[in-house]
């Protein structure tokens, strides 16, 4: 049977990737809602004006918009299907890019309402990665006491001599 730890990760893993195809699906097409789609170009479009040094270096609200929307769909995907160590760096890429969205949304002044979203999903993000490293971590502690264990066995056998 599996492990509450592995079952947190899937279900994270899996909520978390379809939540970015949507999301960075919005941000690229306007077939699945077009109102949300206008919405993610006004606000884009606030962005790049409130970060001029993007546009010196060649990136406009689109191009923003679309790398960002990219990043998502790309990173989501990682997350739902592939197994092992790229969901982490998807995760790790995710929260990099949640880290940027509330960075904007605070330039631009946003109330909380407006990016109360990415807020909750970075955290979810942050959680979904400490749990995924920590069970990594946990068997070489688990086989170092057995080394441990063993070695003071040999060492007690040796003074017993």
């Amino acid at each position: 049977m599996a492990s509450p730890r592995t079952i947190t990760i899937v279900a994270l893993s899996f909520a978390l990737g379809l939540f970015f195809v949507f999301m960075g699906t919005i941000k690229l097409t306007p077939r699945l809602s077009k109102d949300a789609y206008s919405e993610m170009k006004r606000a884009y479009k606030s962005y790049a004006k409130a970060l001029p040094g993007l546009k010196k270096i060649g990136i406009s609200s689109v191009l923003l918009r679309k790398i960002i929307g990219s990043l998502e769909v790309g990173c989501g995907v990682v997350l739902t299907l592939v197994p092992g160590r790229p969901k982490d760096v998807a995760n790790f890429l995710l929260l990099l890019v949640m880290l940027a969205v509330l960075f904007f949304h605070q330039l631009v002044g946003d109330p909380l309402k407006r990016y109360a979203h990415a807020l909750v999903f970075g955290i979810l993000l942050t959680c979904r990665l400490l749990i995924a490293r920590q069970s990594d971590d946990r068997p070489e502690r688990e086989d170092s006491r057995e080394e441990q264990h063993i070695n003071d066995q040999e060492r007690n056998k040796v003074k017993q001599s």
